[in-house]
């Protein structure tokens, strides 16, 4: 199996691209579970929630993987969560030290699409996206993750997607 991970800051279309990009390689995407959870609870989360949320959405992904098949799209990851949880309370849970998934590529989104409120969406401004977008590149080196920068807009987006992980995974 390989598996890909959509990284970005927010409004950079991962979950439009996820839904895309899964269809496209005919495979099963696992949705952001922290979308779901902030939906439901509000945006407003202190550790111990990121701490749920990064938990859940490892456990998401695992029954993904033994379900099995050739090809797997991820729409966030719990590595995601780790750089929230740094965004939002200037430092991360021993937990997410304990992270043992790391996707065979991850497809860091540019923030080169517009901003849209969607009623959970936090960081709007440019600085605070390009924040975000600098402490998720920085958190996937520190990682070593296998990882490449994805802009585009419309079509091209998805076009960039596939030339990358055709490039990276074949």
């Amino acid at each position: 199996m390989k598996s890909i991970c959509l990284h970005g800051a927010e409004s950079t279309g991962k979950s439009t691209l996820g839904i895309a990009l899964a269809a496209r390689l005919g495979c099963e995407l696992v949705p952001e579970y922290g979308r779901a959870y902030c939906e439901e609870h509000g945006n407003e989360v202190n550790m111990d929630e990121l701490v749920h949320i990064g938990e859940m959405q490892l456990k998401l992904i695992r029954k993904a993987v033994e379900r099995g098949s050739d090809w797997l799209v991820i729409d966030t990851d719990a590595i995601t969560t780790a750089v929230w949880a740094q965004v939002m309370h200037g430092k991360k849970d021993i937990w997410f030290s304990t992270i043992d998934f790391q996707a065979d590529l991850y497809l860091m989104l540019k923030s080169d699409l517009a901003f849209v409120q969607d009623g959970v969406r936090v960081y709007a401004s440019e600085d605070e996206r390009q924040i975000f977008h600098a402490m998720n590149v920085k958190e996937l080196k520190a990682r070593r993750c296998n990882w490449v920068s994805v802009g585009g807009v419309g079509p091209a987006r998805m076009q960039n997607a596939l030339a990358a992980v055709s490039e990276h995974l074949g």
